[in-house]
Formats: structure tokens, C-alpha cells, sequence
């Protein structure tokens, strides 16, 4: 695709918390930013996103090693560990802010995104049709510090055990030789 050694992917599958989790543990990801992308309000807090008003999703910017893991391979984890067949919601956590998106950073990740879902589609590989949006990055605005590492800082908490534990134990069941130290 490109011979630089750093490109960006922006994916928004809900709480940013469990993608942030599972990306960080990602061979060729050197690092997953959670923030928020896609709405109007300029440097929006958590608490205004989560309000809903704002128009933005839930994101994580990852950046990532091209010559280790392609765009496309990044998009079958993403696809494993969210459903992208709710609008708006995943599980429990509802508003448009917890919706599926993928925030392309060039015209390359956009037919990538768009002949991933259209495979995906074709194969049924969900009960529902994919709503999973695609649109082009606009700003992204890192979330509070507090939210970085918030996994790996907050596991014995009741959410971190029941919604973002489970999706990082599915990545590292499915994908791990894709894990870190693999």
C-alpha cells in the first residue's frame, strides 16, 4: 500500500475503552489514542459526548506499522470484537455516540472499509445487515487523560469485567498471533 512506517486508522465500535484494550495489544499497533471524532462541537469533554448532543462517536486512533499489519487486518479485528449491525448501541450503551464507524485517513482506507463490509455482506457473516458508517477523519480530539491505558488501569471494575474483558479475551481467543510478544 505505502512504504511509510506509520499510518492511522480512526475506529469507533462502541466504548472506546474496549478498543482501545484490544488494539494495544496488536502486533505492528505502537499506539491507541481514545477520543472522539465526527461531530460539532469543538474539543468536546466525555461528559458532553456522552450526552449525545455533540454528534461525535467514541473512537480510537491507531497507529500502526503497514509493513506488520495491513488496514484490512485491523478491520478483521475490528469486525470480530463489535457488532456493527446496531445503530447507535452496543450492548447496554445506547446514543451516537457508541456507533460503528471507521473515520478513514485516506482514499486507500476508504475502498479497503467499503470492500471489507461489502465481503462480509456477501459471506453473512452477520444476522442483520452491517450499519457500520464510513465516512473521511476530521479532527479527532483525544479523550481526557484518565481514559488512556483505562483497561489495564480499571480491570477489577464491574464495566472493565463485564463488557471490555470479554471483548479483549475474544481478540486474544481469535487473533492470537496477532497479539503482542507472539
Amino acid at each position: 500500500m505505502t512504504d511509510k512506517t506509520t499510518e492511522t486508522a480512526i475506529l469507533a465500535g462502541g466504548c472506546f475503552w474496549c478498543i482501545e484494550a484490544v488494539f494495544l495489544e496488536v502486533e505492528g499497533v505502537s499506539a491507541a489514542q481514545s477520543g472522539y471524532i465526527g461531530g460539532h462541537v469543538e474539543a468536546p469533554t466525555y461528559e458532553e459526548v456522552c450526552s449525545g448532543d455533540t454528534g461525535h462517536a467514541e473512537a480510537v486512533k491507531i497507529d500502526f506499522d503497514p509493513r506488520q499489519i495491513g488496514f484490512a487486518e485491523l478491520l478483521d479485528i475490528f469486525f470480530a470484537i463489535h457488532d456493527p449491525t446496531t445503530p447507535n448501541r452496543q450492548g447496554n450503551d445506547v446514543g451516537t455516540q457508541y456507533r460503528s464507524a471507521i473515520f478513514t485517513t485516506s482514499p486507500e482506507q476508504d475502498a479497503i472499509a467499503r470492500a471489507k463490509i461489502e465481503a462480509l455482506a456477501f459471506e453473512g457473516e452477520f444476522d442483520a445487515p452491517i450499519v457500520t458508517e464510513i465516512e473521511p477523519a476530521a479532527t479527532f480530539w483525544p479523550a481526557e487523560p484518565y481514559h488512556a491505558n483505562y483497561f489495564a488501569r480499571n480491570g477489577a471494575q464491574p464495566y472493565c469485567r463485564m463488557v471490555v474483558g470479554p471483548k479483549v479475551a475474544k481478540f486474544r481467543s481469535a487473533f492470537a498471533g496477532r497479539r503482542k510478544g507472539n
